[in-house]
């Protein structure tokens, strides 16, 4: 996979074009609320949300006035944000597209490929993007690709997601495929060693709270440690792994159940449902 980072810190954001959100939910909050923390205006933003209860909370967390469907008001904004459920994208795009002519579409859909988007909407100048859940806290990780006709924007693009955390671009969009099973499934892995080691804390005669504390304590300051590390992983691991110790022994067993052959064979499970999921969505 080729890819081209881009991890600095980016200056405050305090100028944007108008920019429009379809759909209001978790993600599409995530980048509203980044923006406006760094100095953008709730006018700044045009937002279509056909559930009341979501415009209710946008217009309450954020002062904007969310619309309950498409209309002539989007026509205002350069960039229109997609932050629908993949199955509705289509069925979303219908009364956005006459409206959009000059917008460049950045999309937060899983799955949907580009060529679909651009047949949708009738236009060529999208950028995908494929964040995680992290984001929610300004932690995230988002791997990006731009179409040809709007490579020009992908500043624009890292300026509007900065809020969510770190960024990279990848070459191929069919690598969204296997950032999808990475990064995008990756934080359900990371909970779901965090729960087994709590259980196994309780089982070992801890408090749950001591072990949920042991647990999360232990991930953050091991993914701190290899994030500010020139070392691979597998150098760190070697170096708290002394022979015949107490973490030779589990590691020794988890090597002997094959967890991680186990573990590469889920993440590619993951690629593949990524992109049996882009083939099926894409298709109306």
């Amino acid at each position: 996979m080729t890819i081209t980072t881009n991890f600095s810190a980016h200056p405050d954001t305090v100028s944007l074009p108008p920019i429009g959100f379809i759909g209001g939910g978790n993600m599409a909050s995530a980048i509203l609320g980044g923006l406006i923390r760094k100095g953008v205006p709730a006018t700044a933003f045009e937002v279509v949300e056909p559930f009341e209860e979501a415009r209710v909370r946008l217009a309450r967390d954020f002062g904007i006035a969310a619309l309950a469907e498409a209309g002539a008001a989007l026509s205002r904004c350069e960039l229109l944000v997609w932050a629908v459920k993949p199955q509705m994208f289509a069925e979303a795009a219908q009364p956005v597209r006459a409206h959009a002519a000059r917008a460049l579409h950045l999309s937060v859909a899983a799955g949907i490929p580009s060529d679909s988007i651009a047949r949708w909407l009738g236009s060529e100048r999208i950028v995908r993007a494929m964040p995680n859940t992290p984001a929610l806290i300004g932690q995230g990780v988002t791997a990006l690709f731009a179409r040809v006709a709007a490579i020009d924007a992908r500043a624009l693009v890292e300026q509007v997601l900065a809020p969510t955390g770190q960024m990279l671009w990848v070459d191929r969009e069919s690598d969204l495929d296997a950032v999808t099973a990475m990064s995008g499934s990756g934080p359900a892995y990371v909970f779901y060693f965090i729960e087994a080691m709590t259980e196994a804390g309780i089982d070992m005669g801890l408090t749950p709270e001591q072990a949920h504390q042991l647990a999360v304590g232990t991930f953050t300051g091991a993914s701190a440690l290899a994030s500010g590390s020139t070392e691979p992983p597998s150098v760190l691991r070697e170096r708290v792994t002394s022979k015949g110790g107490t973490t030779y022994a589990a590691i020794t067993s988890l090597e002997g159940a094959q967890v991680k052959a186990k573990f590469k064979d889920a993440i590619r499970a993951a690629q593949a449902r990524a992109k049996e999921l882009g083939e099926e969505f894409g298709k109306a």
